[in-house]
């Protein structure tokens, strides 16, 4: 099997917390799609003609494209083989009529960016919905079709209280979506949240508080009979995002559009460089190889691995990295940040967000 991944560059405005990339230059969106498909007639041979199970247009913002273009877009690189393909939408775009046409083109799952139900919240992100909006555009979803929804919300903000987030959750839950991604904020170089820490205007969460939001989080989706399947990301039975633990588990994809990354049916990693108007120009000169070394591979695995439930099996790697990693582990199976079962370690749930810490230790 293989995915394929869509990067659609265009925002109405940045978000104070976001770093991906993307241009409020929607004048743009006719010729980036005019290099999207020269990209893909171009560079379609490196899934080796696996079949096409996922398809994932991210963003930026792809709900903010006409709904002909991405109908055109979408029937490009949806196939037959598709099982799963979502558009990531924000609520200010979902009305009746766009939602009807994003169901037409064949997208069957919608992951909505709502990042949290609390208006201040809102305004202080720069997100250019209200609570009120959210809901009515999951419910406006609903009424379309779509029986696959996956909602984004952000927890570990300046000045939120366990409650504060306790009452978004909830309010999302009980809409009923059928996937939550929660993240906690994360302060990342050149954004307007990173600003304002460094100019003394916010104040990041402190440890006690997110332990609080996450044993939270963790309850509340259980309650809501939800699988922690990964760090960040909860669903109910069935539902997991299979686009995202595709790439969790190595499969091939084509990353198309500016800022995209890639791995070939070969085992090559490429990516396009986040440059519109180069992309637009020649997406050919604009994409670069990404070469790993050995050890650079192994760390990925590692990695990808320990974020998710199921943790590392060891007998995907070779004897002499499964013993070296097994040395590596042990002061963490010790203090029981690391569990083994069988030729599987993994980072038990109330251990999840010691994450990063115990991964760098078992890095090469």
């Amino acid at each position: 099997m293989a995915g394929i991944y869509v990067h659609v560059p265009f925002c109405r405005c940045k978000c104070a917390y976001c770093d991906f990339y993307s241009l409020a230059r929607p004048d743009k969106s006719g010729d980036y799609a005019a290099a999207l498909r020269s990209e893909y007639a171009q560079r379609r041979h490196e899934l080796a003609d696996l079949p096409v199970e996922t398809v994932y247009f991210g963003g930026g913002t792809p709900s903010m494209l006409p709904p002909d273009m991405l109908t055109a877009l979408a029937a490009m690189t949806i196939t037959a083989d598709t099982v799963e393909a979502t558009i990531e939408v924000n609520p200010e775009d979902v009305t009746a009529a766009n939602a009807r046409a994003w169901r037409r083109a064949g997208f069957n799952r919608v992951s909505m960016g709502v990042q949290s139900l609390d208006d201040d919240a809102l305004r202080y992100l720069r997100r250019r919905h209200s609570a009120a909006d959210a809901l009515a555009a999951l419910a406006t979803l609903r009424r379309a079709g779509f029986d696959n929804i996956s909602a984004d919300l952000i927890y570990g903000l300046p000045a939120q209280t366990p409650a504060a987030f306790a009452d978004s959750l909830c309010s999302l839950l009980d809409a009923g979506i059928e996937h939550l991604s929660a993240y906690i904020l994360s302060y990342e170089p050149g954004t307007l949240m990173d600003l304002r820490r460094k100019r003394g205007e916010c104040a990041e969460a402190d440890d006690d508080t997110i332990t609080q939001m996450y044993a939270d989080l963790c309850r509340t989706a259980a309650d809501a009979a939800m699988e922690h399947y990964e760090i960040s990301n909860f669903a109910l039975p069935g539902r997991r995002s299979r686009h995202n633990s595709a790439y969790w588990t190595g499969t091939p994809y084509l990353g198309l559009g500016p800022g995209a990354h890639s791995l070939g049916a070969d085992g090559r990693r490429r990516y396009q460089e986040p440059d519109l108007r180069g992309y637009i120009a020649s997406p050919a000169d604009t994409l670069t190889d990404d070469p790993e070394t050995a050890d650079e591979m192994l760390d990925d695995i590692i990695m990808v691995s320990l974020r998710r439930t199921e943790g590392l099996d060891l007998t995907v790697l070779a004897p002499a990295d499964a013993a070296a990693l097994e040395s590596r582990a042990l002061p963490r199976l010790a203090d029981g940040s690391l569990c083994r079962a069988g030729s599987r370690l993994f980072i038990p749930e109330n251990k999840w967000l010691l994450t990063d810490s115990v991964i760098r230790d078992l890095m090469t």
